[in-house]
């Protein structure tokens, strides 16, 4: 193999392996249909579901909820390859998408919810409970908030042992509610996220039959990998412009005089 070939397969192994190890950004606009994201859909013969709407605006089609008599409202993905697995390997992750509060109605009356977005684990769960998870709350669903708006979480440390601030979690239970197993911790949970879950059935609370008529749009996952990740790249790069620079001054060298 020639050195201009071996130079070419270094930098194709550099950039495999930078691709390996970097974890996926998406954005989830449902120009493409669900894009493995699902929403409720009644199986008891209630009115409603879980669609794509286009006349919402906000540049792109839509994911549109409405139900009737809900105990919430969720919409989330397990098969998703950018939204699951192991977060283990990002130095920080920022997870987001924009809401649109059509109505939300409790005995004919406008009120409000909570929407947390959920990490979930099926595989390690302690207890009688199906899964261990960690949320966060994004915001507030408001119908008295019109258009779209953005909510979003920055996970800045994803091989924290502890919750962050404002971050609970579930899998077990004590006097103050569901709380982590004493055998899990925050970054045990985000190495094998087998579901995410944007819901406002948050961990805990419990709400009676409500009626919710809402939108999500541009559901995002922006990961920023480990310093070790970049370090590896820049080594790469580095050895392959040596090796260039080197092969430059051997054929300088060996280049016959002026005449």
């Amino acid at each position: 193999m020639s050195t201009s070939q071996t130079l070419i397969a270094l930098m194709l192994s550099i950039a495999a392996g930078a691709a390996a190890a970097a974890p996926h950004s998406s954005t989830v606009d449902f120009s493409n249909g669900r894009e493995e994201f699902q929403g409720i859909v009644p199986t008891d013969g209630s009115p409603g579901g879980t669609v794509i709407d286009t006349t919402l605006g906000n540049g792109a089609p839509a994911m549109r909820s409405t139900l009737v008599d809900s105990w919430g409202v969720y919409w989330g993905t397990s098969t998703n390859q950018a939204f699951v697995g192991d977060y283990s390997g990002l130095g920080s992750v920022t997870l987001g998408l924009d809401v649109s509060t059509q109505s939300i109605t409790f005995r004919g009356d406008e009120v409000t919810r909570d929407l947390v977005v959920e990490l979930r684990d099926y595989d390690n769960n302690s207890g009688s409970l199906p899964f261990t998870s960690v949320w966060y709350k994004l915001g507030t669903l408001d119908a008295s908030k019109a258009g779209w708006q953005h909510l979003s979480v920055t996970i800045a440390d994803t091989a924290s042992s502890l919750l962050p601030a404002g971050w609970g979690g579930y899998g077990a239970e004590d006097a103050s509610g569901p709380v982590l197993p004493a055998d899990r911790t925050f970054a045990s949970v985000l190495a094998g996220v087998d579901e995410i879950v944007f819901t406002t059935m948050v961990p805990g609370h419990v709400y009676g039959y409500t009626n919710f008529d809402v939108a999500i749009d541009n559901i995002s996952i922006a990961a920023v990998p480990e310093p070790s990740t970049y370090g590896m790249l820049l080594g790469g790069l580095g050895l392959v412009g040596w090796m260039s620079r080197r092969k430059l001054r051997g054929a300088t060298a060996g280049a016959p005089a002026a005449a």
